[in-house]
C-alpha cells in the first residue's frame, strides 16, 4: 500500500460502521489504508436477520452482507475475534486483548451497543442469555435440543422474533411483558392485540403487566419469580428488554460521554481524529438503534472523512417497517393521540388489516399499518415533509390512491427527499437509488439490488424501486425476468424444456448453450441443474458431486464446530436390539459425544469427525437415513392397529413399506411421510408433505403439508381402500412433483403455486398413475446407498481425509 495513505481504524465491524467504510470507498478510495477490529469471529452480517437464522429459514452464510473476500479486494486489513481493550489518544494508538497494536491518523468507534441485562436475583444462573448476536443464537439451537420450556423478557420486536424462534425450534415458549399490551413503542394498543391474537394462533403464550422478580433454580435456571409471587417454569430465558450503546472503551479512553459517545454533525467526538457511528453515537442527546438513521450517520462520515462538502446529521425522524412473525407491521412519528391531535382508523378483522392516522393541524403527524403495510413509505414521507392532507384524509385510510399520490410536484415519488430511505433493510435511500440508474447504468431492478443492495432482503421495497426506475430510466428502463439465479434470465420450466429439447445432458453443457452469465454458474444454479438433469436422464446422467452441498457430498449433516453427525436410517422408527448394540458399540468406539433421539424417530450420532466418516459407516453397516439431503428423510409412524385399542390400520407397516420403496429418491427438496393408524393422527400425518391416515376400511392421502418456519396442514388428496392403492398414489404423486416442482421448492410451496385440483387433476387417470409410478420405480432401481460406494472405493475415501484449514459450511 502506499505510504501517502493516510491510516483510518475503525473500532467495530457492524452495520453501521462497514456502511460508512463502503461510502468512502466511493468517494475517496485511495485515501486511507483501512484497519477494522471486530470482536466477532465473522465478517459484517445483518444482526436485522438473526431473527431468521434462529427460526431456520437463513443460515449464517445468507445473513453475511459482506464476505471476506469484499474486504480482501478493498484492501482492507480484518481482525475478527479482536476486542480492542485501550485506545492511546496522544500516541494515536490501539490496542487489542490479543496484542495486536495499530496507529491511526483517524479513528471510527462503530462499538455497537450491549443487550441490557435486567439486575435480577440469579442473572447469572446457566441458561440466562439475550439476544444479539450468533453466539446467542447458537446457545438457544442447542438449548432447544435438550429443553422444552422457554421464557423470553421483553414484548418488543427482538422478544417476539426470539420467541417465534425458539418455537419453531420445539419449545414452549411465554413472552413476559411489563407492559399491559405488547410492542407498545411501535403500535397503539388495537393493533397490538391483534398480533396478540395472531401470535396466540402461532402457539405463543403471554405473561402481560408481569414484574419479574428473581430468576430461580441452582446451576441452571428452573423458574422465573414475579413480584405477585407467581413463577412460571424455564429451562431458558432470554432478556430482550433493549440495548444501551457500548461505551466502556471510549470512557477508559478520556472520550466524551453520556448515554452514548457523544458526536456532533459530523460525527465527531471530542478528541481529534476519533469519530464516532452508530448505536454507540450520541447526537443532540439521541442514540438511535434503528438501521436507517444509522446508515444516514455513515453516509455523513464517509464525507466527511473523504473531504466532501456536507451539511452534516440534523437527526432523523424515524419509522418502523418490519415483519413479526409472518406479519406486516409499520409505524412512523408520533401515533398515539396528543392534545390538539385527532385520530382515524380503519379495522377489518376477517382480512386482519388496521390503519391508524394522527392528524393535527391538518398535517399527518402519525402513522400505524398493521396486516398491509404498503402504504407506508408514503405516508412517512407525507409526515417527513409536514404536508397538509386537508381533504385527503378518506383516501389515505382507506388505501393510497393515484390521486392521493399526485402533488404539485407532480408523482409522489419524485417529491420525496433524495435522503429519504427506501429499502429499510439496508438502509439505501432515493438518492442512492437514482444515482445508480443514471450514473451507474442500472437499468433493471436486478442491477439495482446488484448495486445498492435496494430489495435484496425482504423484498417490501420493490414497488418503490420500479417506480423510480421508471422516473429516472424512462423508456431506457428494461424489465430482466428473474430466473432461477442471477445468472440466467431464464425459469425452471424453460431450463426444463430446454433440456430436453435439446438432450443437453451435462451441467457445462446447459450452462453454455443457455448462455450462462457466469461460465461457472453459482450455488443456487448448479445444484439444481445437477437435480433437473437427473430426473430427466435417470439412465444416463452421471451425478456431479461438486455440485452438492458439503451435507450431500459427505453424506452427513456438518455442525458449527466442523464435525458431523451421523444418521443410519431406521425404517419407520422400528429398530431391533441388535441394531440398537451395533449402534451404541460404534458411537463408543468413534467416542461420539452425544447420541439423541430425532423428532423422526431415529438416531442421531452427532459429533462425528470427518475423517471417521467412511469407517463408521462401514461398521454400521446399514443405509444411511439421508438426513441431510433433498431426499425422503423419514417415515413417521405410530403403533397403529399391531398395539393401540384405538388404532385401525397397521400404520407401522405401511410406513416401513413406504420408506422402503422410496429412500434413496432425490427430490427438488426434503420430503417427509408419515403414517398414523388412526384420525387421532399422533404421528402428525396432516404436516408431513404426504401424510397417510388410517379410517374405518381404508386410507385417507394428504399432501403439501410443512411443519416448519410457516406451518401448514395438508390437503386431503383422496381416499383409497388398499395398502397397494396406498403406494400407488404415493408414487405417482412424488414422481409427478418431482418432474413438475423447482429445486428446492417444498411440496407445501408447490401445491400452493400450482393448486390442489391441478394435481387431483394430472393423478385422476389411473393410467396416468401408472406411468408415473413406473418412471419413478426405473429411476429407483438405479439408486443404491451412497455409502456403500464410498466404502469400497479408496479413491473416493481420500475426500474424507482431515484438513488444515476450517472447512467453509
Amino acid at each position: 500500500m502506499s505510504t501517502l495513505r493516510k491510516k483510518l481504524v475503525m473500532v467495530g465491524n457492524g452495520m453501521a460502521g462497514v456502511r460508512a467504510i463502503e461510502h468512502l470507498l466511493k468517494l475517496a478510495p485511495e485515501a486511507y489504508e483501512i484497519t477494522i477490529f471486530g470482536a466477532e469471529p465473522h465478517p459484517n452480517y445483518n444482526r436485522i436477520m438473526l431473527s431468521s437464522v434462529l427460526a431456520g429459514g437463513a443460515s449464517m452464510n445468507d445473513i453475511i452482507i459482506n464476505d471476506l473476500e469484499w474486504y480482501h479486494s478493498n484492501g482492507i486489513r480484518l481482525y475478527t475475534g479482536h476486542t480492542v481493550t485501550s485506545i492511546d489518544t496522544r500516541q494515536k494508538k490501539v490496542h487489542t486483548d490479543k496484542g495486536i497494536e495499530a496507529s491511526y491518523d483517524e479513528l471510527i468507534l462503530a462499538t455497537g451497543s450491549n443487550p441490557f441485562m435486567l439486575p435480577l436475583p440469579g442473572a447469572e444462573k446457566e441458561g440466562v442469555i439475550a439476544f444479539r448476536d450468533i453466539k446467542d443464537t447458537q446457545i438457544m439451537q442447542e438449548t432447544a435440543k435438550t429443553h422444552r420450556k422457554a421464557l423470553v423478557i421483553g414484548g418488543g420486536l427482538l422478544g417476539l422474533e426470539a420467541a417465534r424462534g425458539l418455537l419453531h425450534l420445539g419449545m414452549e415458549v411465554s413472552v413476559v411483558h411489563i407492559h399491559e399490551y405488547i410492542m407498545e413503542r411501535q403500535l397503539d394498543e388495537a393493533a397490538s392485540v391483534m398480533l396478540r391474537k395472531e401470535l396466540e394462533a402461532q402457539g405463543m403464550k403471554f405473561l402481560l403487566k408481569k414484574q419479574s422478580e428473581a430468576i430461580l433454580g441452582k446451576k441452571r435456571v428452573k423458574g422465573l419469580l414475579f413480584a405477585d409471587g407467581e413463577i412460571a417454569e424455564a429451562d431458558l430465558i432470554v432478556m430482550a428488554v433493549g440495548i444501551k450503546p457500548n461505551i466502556e472503551l471510549a470512557r477508559k479512553s478520556g472520550i466524551e460521554i453520556n448515554r452514548g459517545i457523544i458526536v456532533n454533525d459530523y460525527m465527531e467526538t471530542n478528541t481529534p481524529g476519533v469519530y464516532s457511528v452508530g448505536e454507540c453515537a450520541e447526537h443532540r442527546g439521541i442514540a438511535y438503534g434503528l438501521v436507517a438513521p444509522l446508515y444516514e450517520q455513515g453516509a455523513v462520515l464517509a464525507k466527511r472523512l473523504a473531504g466532501v462538502q456536507t451539511e452534516g446529521y440534523a437527526g432523523s425522524i424515524t419509522s418502523t417497517k418490519l415483519k413479526v412473525s409472518g406479519v406486516d407491521v409499520f409505524s412512523a412519528g408520533q401515533f398515539t393521540e396528543q392534545p390538539g391531535s385527532r385520530a382515524l382508523r380503519y379495522q377489518d378483522e376477517i382480512e386482519g388489516v388496521y390503519k391508524k392516522l394522527v392528524i393535527k393541524d391538518d398535517k399527518l403527524v402519525g402513522a400505524v399499518l398493521f396486516g398491509d403495510t404498503g402504504d407506508g413509505a408514503q405516508l412517512f414521507s407525507m409526515i417527513k415533509n409536514h404536508e397538509n392532507i386537508k381533504g385527503m384524509e378518506k383516501e389515505l385510510l382507506l388505501g393510497v390512491s393515484s390521486d392521493a399520490l399526485a402533488s404539485p410536484k407532480g408523482n409522489r415519488l419524485e417529491a420525496m427527499a433524495d435522503d429519504e430511505i427506501i429499502c429499510g433493510c439496508n438502509g439505501v435511500s432515493k438518492g442512492a437509488i437514482a444515482e445508480a440508474i443514471q450514473s451507474g447504468g442500472c437499468t433493471s431492478v436486478g442491477a439495482i439490488k446488484a448495486c445498492t443492495k435496494a430489495s435484496a432482503s425482504c423484498g417490501g421495497c420493490k414497488p418503490l424501486v420500479e417506480g423510480l426506475l421508471q422516473i429516472y430510466a424512462g423508456d431506457n428502463a428494461v424489465t430482466v425476468k428473474e430466473g432461477i439465479c442471477g445468472c440466467t434470465t431464464l425459469g425452471r420450466d424453460e431450463i426444463v424444456a430446454e433440456i430436453k429439447r435439446m438432450e443437453l445432458k451435462t451441467v457445462k453443457e446447459v450452462m453454455n448453450v443457455l448462455d450462462w452469465s457466469n461460465d461457472e454458474g453459482c450455488a443456487k444454479c448448479r445444484p439444481s441443474l445437477n437435480y433437473y438433469l437427473g430426473m430427466l436422464w435417470p439412465e444416463e446422467y452421471i451425478d456431479e458431486k461438486e455440485s452438492r452441498f458439503t451435507n450431500e457430498r459427505y453424506h452427513a449433516n456438518i455442525q458449527k464446530d466442523g464435525t458431523y453427525s451421523v444418521v443410519p436410517r431406521i425404517y419407520g422408527g422400528v429398530t431391533t436390539p441388535a441394531d440398537l448394540i451395533k449402534i451404541a458399540e460404534v458411537a463408543a468406539k468413534f467416542d461420539v459425544p452425544m447420541v439423541k433421539f430425532t423428532g423422526g424417530q431415529r438416531l442421531d450420532l452427532l459429533g462425528v469427525k470427518k475423517e471417521d466418516l467412511p469407517k463408521m459407516w462401514e461398521e454400521l453397516d446399514m443405509p444411511s437415513g439421508h438426513a441431510y439431503g433433498k431426499t425422503l428423510r423419514t417415515v413417521k409412524t405410530c403403533v397403529g392397529s399391531t398395539f393401540c385399542r384405538f388404532g385401525t390400520q397397521d400404520a407401522i407397516g405401511m410406513g416401513i413399506r413406504l420408506e422402503k420403496a422410496f429412500e434413496r429418491l432425490n427430490t427438488p427438496a426434503k420430503v417427509k411421510l408419515a403414517v398414523s393408524g388412526c384420525p387421532r393422527n399422533c404421528a402428525e400425518a396432516t404436516i408431513k408433505d404426504f401424510g397417510v391416515v388410517a379410517i374405518d376400511g381404508g386410507w385417507e392421502l394428504h399432501i403439501g403439508g410443512n411443519g416448519g418456519v410457516h406451518v401448514r396442514a395438508t390437503d386431503l388428496l383422496c381416499v383409497v381402500k388398499t395398502d397397494d392403492e396406498v403406494l400407488e398414489w404415493a408414487s405417482a404423486f412424488l414422481q409427478y412433483y418431482r418432474e413438475n416442482a423447482g429445486w428446492n421448492e417444498r411440496t407445501a410451496q408447490w401445491v400452493e403455486r400450482v393448486g390442489l385440483e391441478s394435481i387431483k387433476q394430472a393423478l385422476d387417470d389411473r393410467e396416468e398413475r401408472l406411468a408415473l409410478k413406473e418412471r419413478i420405480e426405473a429411476t429407483l432401481r438405479l439408486t443404491s446407498d451412497p455409502w456403500k460406494q464410498i466404502v469400497n472405493e479408496p479413491e473416493l475415501r481420500k475426500n474424507f481425509e482431515p484438513i488444515t484449514q476450517p472447512e467453509t459450511v
